[in-house]
């Protein structure tokens, strides 16, 4: 099965929380692919150098255990289409959130995330 972790999801793993364990098994799980798209890249780079955590070390870490899911024009038109759209029903849904539900949506993938503004949207798992 495809699927693709947001932020949410990289970050619960790094953490190791309960929701982290969910995500490792997805990892683990050698049927699965994994994809992240290119803006989770920088959103957990973020994250993890405002929280002083080990940011090469989060970066390879994705690297190596996804496949990564890059933007072009056309996608970056698609998604800020969608953004546009989607915002009409969760007001707070944010830039990055609609990269990753348009790469999802691309590969046929289910979206592995712990983040409300998924709630309610067909192809997220919520942890």
């Amino acid at each position: 099965m495809k699927f693709v972790f947001d932020t949410f999801a990289w970050i619960e793993y790094f953490n190791g929380s309960e929701s982290g364990k969910k995500v490792s098994e997805i990892i683990e799980s050698e049927e699965n692919d994994i994809f992240s798209s290119i803006i989770t890249i920088a959103e957990v780079s973020s994250i993890l150098k405002r929280n002083e955590k080990d940011v090469e070390l989060g970066y390879k870490t994705i690297i190596d255990l996804s496949k990564i899911y890059f933007i072009n024009s056309e996608l970056a038109k698609e998604a800020g289409i969608l953004h546009a759209e989607t915002k009409k029903k969760i007001k707070d849904f944010g830039l990055a959130d609609t990269f990753v539900l348009l790469t999802a949506r691309k590969l046929g993938a289910k979206i592995v995330t712990g983040d409300p503004h998924f709630k309610g949207i067909k192809e997220a798992i919520l942890i």
